[in-house]
């Protein structure tokens, strides 16, 4: 987007508001990332340094790989999402809850307009791309080392741990209400290069901590 690859938007999300540590956990094309990385002039102060999770491993998989580079409480992210979520108020929210995850929850704006139909069977009128009622899974995590125990090498972090974490009470929703896209087609990186080109990109607007 704009020229960069998605992730540098990713790391600025959080560098803009103070954080300086990243590990970008790489699979395919890692070599790539990897040369990005090296040749970026990141903001004083922060470093970037990647590490190889393998060409197969899944989500959960990866973040389990990179379990010695973990020394408290951590943040964890997707490499497709963009937000102009307050990250000092979600990690207020972690911390107060006393559990072991959070995972920040959307509403995104579905993809089709809705039709309004009355009790009668008759079409009232239509909403171009309304915001979805449903809460879903935005990223933009808060962990705690204990979250390890519940990782494996072959875990879908979506799956048995987030799955298993809610069971038991463990994992938090921190409700978000601004803005959020991720770019998982060629249709969102237009609508996202859209938004860039006309000077609007939420996700870089957020302003560093006081």
């Amino acid at each position: 987007m704009g020229g960069k690859p998605l992730i540098w938007h990713v790391i600025q999300i959080y560098a803009r508001q103070g954080f300086t540590r990243f590990y970008p956990l790489t699979g395919y094309l890692g070599e790539k990332i990897e040369e990005f990385v090296a040749g970026e002039a990141w903001p004083e102060g922060v470093s970037v340094e990647c590490v190889e999770t393998g060409l197969d491993t899944p989500t959960g998989g990866r973040i389990a790989l990179a379990r010695d580079l973990v020394d408290g409480t951590f943040c964890a992210t997707y490499a497709d999402g963009v937000s102009d979520i307050d990250l000092t108020a979600l990690l207020d929210f972690h911390r107060s809850g006393g559990r072991a995850a959070t995972m920040t929850a959307v509403r995104p704006n579905l993809q089709w307009g809705v039709a309004e139909i009355d009790t009668a069977g008759e079409v009232t009128g239509f909403t171009e791309k309304p915001r979805s009622e449903h809460w879903i899974n935005g990223g933009f995590f808060c962990f705690e080392p204990s979250v390890l125990d519940w990782l494996g090498s072959d875990s879908v972090l979506e799956r048995e741990p987030l799955e298993g974490l809610a069971a038991d009470g463990q994992l938090g929703a921190f409700r978000h209400q601004g803005f959020w896209d991720c770019c998982d087609t060629y249709k969102d990186l237009v609508t996202l290069n859209d938004l860039w080109a006309g000077g609007d990109a939420p996700w870089l607007t957020a302003k560093a901590p006081a």
